[in-house]
């Protein structure tokens, strides 16, 4: 589920336990439209009902509360667990505010191949970053359409790099660049 999914989720859960506790207090102090405050929660019908079936009736209640609290467990765990991308690497800007910020290298990955993509010869773009920030290595795989220049993309390959080493302030140490041609409409 995605962090928007979960955003959602939970504003649902917050708001029923507050329409719930509301319609409660409501009801407490009688200002509910059919509800007096003096009544019993449970009516008599009920409780014997819940008698009659006793030992399966506790049971299924105990079985729905396990189900309920191992569910928000779950949502709990997942919520607290680490981003699926480990954080890799840390880039500095120095300056009047110097300071650290710390990024996934699949975020710069991401950036690239959108940047590389951006022509209209470039297909589909894959980037692979590894090795350390300053100087990490950069692998590249490009797919053309069959009419894409040779030369054109290359100077845009070049420039999407050098464009990604002036953002990011990393100089790649090692850049290898896969081009693959897909073959021409028939």
């Amino acid at each position: 589920m995605t962090n928007a999914g979960h955003r959602l989720l939970w504003t649902i859960i917050a708001l029923l336990l507050v329409a719930g506790g509301a319609a409660a207090l409501a009801a407490g102090f009688g200002t509910l439209r059919g509800a007096d405050p003096q009544a019993v929660l449970l009516s008599a019908g009920l409780v014997d009902r819940w008698r009659t079936a006793a030992p399966w009736s506790t049971l299924a209640v105990a079985v729905a509360g396990a189900l309920i609290a191992l569910a928000g467990q779950r949502l709990l765990a997942r919520e607290l667990q680490r981003p699926a991308g480990r954080l890799r690497g840390t880039l500095s800007h120095p300056g009047r505010r110097p300071g650290r910020t710390r990024m996934a290298a699949d975020v710069l990955a991401d950036a690239l191949a959108r940047d590389l993509t951006g022509n209209p010869g470039v297909r589909r773009a894959r980037v692979v970053l590894t090795g350390e920030p300053p100087h990490p290595d950069v692998w590249i795989r490009v797919d053309l359409t069959a009419d894409a220049p040779a030369a054109g993309v290359r100077e845009h390959v070049r420039a999407a790099v050098r464009r990604f080493a002036a953002t990011a302030d990393c100089q790649p140490a090692h850049l290898d660049v896969t081009a693959r041609v897909e073959p021409g409409q028939p």
